[in-house]
């Protein structure tokens, strides 16, 4: 498990991934927490990822957008079963710029970006009518024009302060090492399991 980049790593997890898991290979789970400090998570979808860090699209008013705003430090975890393997991120969470938001949006199907539009993701709804109804509104509003991003959707990367592999062995004797970085790369500690 020892390699001096992490992130290469973790690229080459992730194609073994893709080749044996059978739905979302790129699926994480994502831990924020509130003001007060009680966690939330939840899973969403790696949409990006290189040496700056691990990226990820939502509405930025729902519960994750408005947490990671209050308090810009969360967790992901990967989890392939078919491979027995899981990888834990810690780090610190920074907004992607418009340009790159703009680039992914326009890259999502039809369907999802009038979606972005008409979800109020978070929020309290008076039956799925409502849903249906604001997507027609959508719908109608941009006709067959392109559909811009909306302002309260964007992404977050979270760039690794420290990157956790973690690989099953018999008689639960675990492969386990873990990557910190510091100022200039990356520092290698191998952990009991």
């Amino acid at each position: 498990m020892v390699d001096c980049d992490p992130i290469a790593l973790f690229g080459k997890w992730l194609n073994e991934a893709k080749k044996h898991e059978p739905n979302d290979p790129n699926a994480m789970a994502l831990a924020t927490s509130d003001i007060n400090g009680y966690p939330s998570v939840r899973m969403v979808l790696l949409k990006a990822f290189d040496l700056k860090g691990f990226v990820f699209y939502t509405n930025c008013e729902s519960l994750k957008g408005k947490e990671l705003n209050i308090n810009p430090h969360a967790s992901l975890c990967f989890h392939w079963k078919s491979l027995l393997r899981q990888i834990r991120v810690n780090g610190d969470v920074v907004s992607v710029s418009d340009d790159e938001a703009d680039v992914y949006f326009s890259s999502r199907a039809r369907t999802s970006q009038i979606g972005a539009w008409a979800s109020r993701q978070s929020q309290y709804m008076n039956g799925r009518f409502e849903l249906e109804r604001r997507i027609a509104k959508y719908i109608a509003k941009f006709g067959i024009s392109a559909v811009p991003r909306p302002k309260h959707w964007s992404g977050f990367r979270l760039v690794p302060l420290s990157i956790e592999f973690w690989q099953d062995r018999a008689f639960r004797l675990h492969e386990r090492g873990i990557y910190i970085r510091n100022e200039s790369d990356w520092q290698y500690k191998q952990l009991f399991p």
